[in-house]
Parts: C-alpha cells; structure tokens; sequence
C-alpha cells in the first residue's frame, strides 16, 4: 500500500489559521428576544396552562385564550430555549418551567419575570443614555403599583440567597438583628423561622412597611419581628442590636455614602456585633461572577449611583469603618455574604 503524505511546505505551515466569525456578536444580540420570548409566555399563561396536564396545539391555544398561531409561536420558542417539550404533537412543561414558572410555590419566578419585563426592560433601553448622563428616572420614583411589582419582583430574585443566609451565618450567640433596608422582609423572616433565639426589625422607607408588615404577619411573626418606617441613609440607626444585615443595600450607593452608612451602623453597634452584607461582590476586576457584572448595569439603569463592588473594595471600606473583616461566603447564584465584626 503506498502511503500519502502531506506536502513539506504544508507541514511546515503548522496549524491551519481559522478565521474569526461573528457567531458571538449575534448570539449575543439577539438576546433580547429570548428574554421577550420568556416574559411573554410568562405572561401569557402558557406554563401555567400546562400545569396540570399536557396538551396539544388546540388545547394549549383555548387554554391560553390565544390562537394557534400565536400559541404555536410562543410554545415553540419556549421548547427552542429548553423550558418547554414537544413530542408526538404534545407540550408539556420541562422540570424547570414546572418548579419555578407554572404556579405560585416558594420558587415562583414569575414575579421576577414581570419585573424585568415591566420596569427593567423598559429602562435598559436606556442603558447608553443612562451611562452617559444617569438615569432619567430612579427606581425610588415609581409609581405605588409599579413600586409593588418591583418589591414582589426584588423578594422572588432573592429567595434562593434568603433562605440560604440562615445556614451560612451561626446566629447561634446572638439575639437581636436589625434588617437595614428590609425590603417585604424575606430575609428576617427565613432568618426568624431557622433560629428561633433571634427577634427582628426591619427597617424601610415608608412606601415599603405595609408590604413587609403583610409578609411578617403571613409568616405569623409578628411577635418577633417589627416593621419600622425610617429612612437608612438619613440620620442615626436605632440601637440595641447585636447583628446588623445590609441585603442588597450597597448597590444603591456610591463608595462615599456606603462608608458614611457602614460608620452609622458602626455607631450603632456595640463592639463585637455581627455586621452581614449580602449583595453581588465582585472579583477585584468587576468581571465575575458574570451575572453580578452584567447587574451593574441594571444598577446604572435605575439608581444614579448604583454600581457592583468588589470584595477588596468592602474589605477596606470596613477596615476605614470601625469594623473588622472576618469571611466571604457563597450564598446561592450570584450572591455572597460579607460577615464583618465591630473591632
């Protein structure tokens, strides 16, 4: 048999040189109408219309109230992105659509999805001019309906993180936690029902204590958690705690006014309080994790000075404030805890 070989010159070429291409650019592009895909099926019913049961065309159509076009144009787009199933002419629900987008339940998504799709999509349309020139509006100035879709939205986002800070922090020697800028008071209330020696208060901005209050008296702890109307970046923080949590506060603020809010909890500290700061730290870079980089911008698109932080940046914040660094710890996607110590 007579071998072939490949020419000298050929060889000596090495490797032969691919040519960039654009595959990424567009992927990235088009990302939009995955996500316009997803928040109207969403809002459509179509997870839920499959809930209970599987369904072909016609069915998933008069289920949803839509016509066949449409229903086929959204369940196929579903099934394209993986949330959806097809086969022998029936949708179902895959695992995850059926957890998280199908009916309320403690993973319920869809009030995160309307979120984005009601006040962040609008706004990053916006994002050049927001980063040129600040937001036109702030996330602080919707109107009272709209501000209900973004706490319902802010509270479904962060439910994995809040029922995970219980087992990453030992409350095992402490008693009194005050919940800076508590939002519905998800956090307090996952913290309450795992410890049952601590007693909470939640600190918001009068436009959010009703709607905490509500949560509280659901969760039925009302007898250890208080609502108290106050605003967390203007005057002195009560005292009388001995562990103090900031959950996804210090996106809002610049580096200036963080440290003035660490060293007004530092003053309302006694020494050895416990200082917890949830949010989406950063590498020193601001690049991973890749959804807290990508958050910064949704930051820029709502609040004036909103931004991602590193855990470098924190740590000599704390150092400036009268506090003492003692972890960085994961807490679910995105998300990691900061735990501090009053020097």
């Amino acid at each position: 048999m007579t071998a072939t070989h490949a020419p000298a010159e050929a060889l000596a070429a090495g490797p032969i040189a691919t040519e960039p291409n654009p595959a990424t650019i567009m992927q990235l592009a088009s990302g939009f109408m995955a996500a316009k895909h997803l928040f109207a099926a969403s809002e459509l019913g179509l997870f839920e219309a499959l809930a209970d049961s599987p369904a072909n065309l016609d069915a998933l159509a008069a289920r949803t109230g839509l016509t066949r076009r449409a229903a086929r144009i959204s369940a196929d787009a579903m099934v394209a992105l993986g949330l959806l199933e097809f086969q022998d002419g029936t949708y179902r629900n895959g695992e995850t659509a059926a957890r998280f987008l199908a009916g309320p339940g403690p993973g319920d998504l869809r009030p995160f999805l309307k979120l984005w799709d009601k006040i962040s999509y609008p706004a990053w349309t916006r994002l050049a001019e927001a980063l040129a020139s600040g937001p036109p509006r702030e996330i602080f100035e919707l109107d009272d309906d709209l501000q209900q879709v973004a706490s319902a939205g802010i509270e479904a986002r962060l439910a994995g993180p809040a029922t995970t800070l219980p087992e990453a922090f030992d409350f095992g020697s402490h008693k009194r936690l005050l919940d800076i800028g508590g939002g519905t008071g998800s956090w307090s209330i996952a913290i309450a029902q795992r410890h049952q020696n601590i007693t909470a208060a939640i600190l918001e901005l009068p436009t959010a204590v009703e709607l905490a209050r509500s949560r509280v008296t659901a969760a039925g702890l009302r007898q250890r958690i208080t609502v108290i109307t106050g605003d967390a970046m203007a005057g002195e923080l009560p005292a009388g705690y001995d562990v103090f949590l900031l959950a996804n506060l210090i996106h809002y603020w610049s580096a200036e006014q963080n440290q003035d809010l660490l060293q007004r909890v530092r003053r309302a500290a006694q020494p050895g309080s416990a200082l917890l700061l949830a949010d989406f730290w950063t590498n020193p870079g601001h690049t991973e994790p890749l959804q807290a980089a990508l958050m910064a911008g949704e930051f820029a698109v709502h609040i004036r000075n909103g931004d991602v932080y590193s855990v470098e940046e924190v740590h000599d914040w704390l150092d400036r404030t009268g506090w003492r660094f003692a972890d960085h710890r994961p807490l679910a996607g995105p998300q990691s805890l900061i735990v501090a110590e009053a020097a």
